[in-house]
């Protein structure tokens, strides 16, 4: 049994990384009872390579069959100002049980350490596989999220607009500064880049909003992405659930005809019930996690996987 060496991906990785994320995540999927992540072809998947190459390029690391040279496992990362996130992490059913994943994580918590800044992540809480993982090389959970999921028609909502939707507006560029001061209030983490990238829009699979108060101060942001690799609301960031629940409100208007996932923090139980009573669903539940130093938010927290907001 030949050794597994970490290197960067490149670009002609590409088609291997999305059949990696493809197979692998649909695997561990059906295989615990559940349906499959990725529905349509493998391409899709190339998703999360193009939007990490644009954001970081050369952020992506393979776990590498040294015999073979074929692709065991890959994994996203990026450092931040703030701290270092932990992406998407896949190894090929060929390889479980090989280390792939082991050596990846080593690898970023190496990169974590030599920048001295704490290592976070969002990660599934059924799958205990990865839990472990996590658990044993130090990160410890800290937030959970339930994820739901409403199929809106093609026409309308099926809900009134909540109080406040008057407020939300299409973000523009000259608010990522504003955004990326509320997110590092709430949230203590910084990341102009994706907020900038998110309302640019040049690939047209975003949509960003604010909602802005009569003061013109910005009080929470929310972004979405459908794409046929990922049709999820998020990343977000509030004040409370009273702003929250509008901006939530228009993604899902704007996001009609289609079936999107978000994320809601288990605790915010006002927005929660909101959206039970929209129709929404539960489908899984997630896990924030860090390794090192923690920031408790000081408002509503919606994370994503594309790009991982932790």
């Amino acid at each position: 049994m030949s050794d597994l060496f970490i290197r960067a991906a490149t670009p002609a990785d590409s088609d291997s990384v999305a059949e990696l994320i493809h197979v692998g995540t649909n695997y561990w999927y059906e295989t615990h009872g559940m349906g499959r992540i990725f529905n349509g072809a493998v391409t899709a998947a190339r998703v999360f390579m193009d939007v990490y190459e644009d954001l970081d390029p050369c952020c992506c690391l393979l776990a590498v069959d040294s015999g073979t040279g074929r692709i065991a496992g890959s994994c996203f990362y990026r450092v931040r100002p703030t701290h270092v996130s932990l992406g998407i992490m896949n190894a090929h059913p060929a390889y479980f049980g090989r280390g792939a994943a082991r050596k990846l994580l080593a690898e970023v918590v190496a990169i974590a350490e030599r920048e001295k800044k704490p290592l976070r992540l969002v990660s599934s809480a059924l799958n205990l596989d990865s839990f472990s993982l996590y658990n044993r090389a130090g990160f410890v959970p800290r937030q959970l999220f339930q994820d739901m999921i409403l199929t809106i028609s093609e026409t309308r909502l099926p809900h009134v607009a909540p109080d406040g939707v008057a407020h939300v507006r299409v973000a523009i560029a000259d608010d990522v500064p504003h955004i990326a001061a509320l997110e590092e209030k709430i949230q203590g983490i910084q990341r102009p880049g994706d907020w900038a990238y998110f309302i640019e829009n040049k690939n047209g699979i975003w949509h960003t909003v604010v909602y802005e108060s009569a003061d013109e101060t910005i009080h929470g942001a929310l972004s979405s992405v459908s794409h046929p690799g990922s049709n999820l609301i998020g990343p977000g960031v509030a004040t409370d659930a009273n702003v929250m629940a509008p901006l939530l409100w228009e993604q899902l208007n704007f996001r009609r005809d289609t079936n999107p996932v978000f994320l809601l923090p288990t605790t915010e139980t006002q927005l929660v019930q909101t959206a039970y009573g929209w129709g929404a669903k539960n489908c899984e539940l997630h896990v924030s996690q860090c390794r090192g130093e923690w920031f408790e938010p000081r408002g509503v927290v919606m994370p994503t996987f594309l790009p991982e907001s932790a």
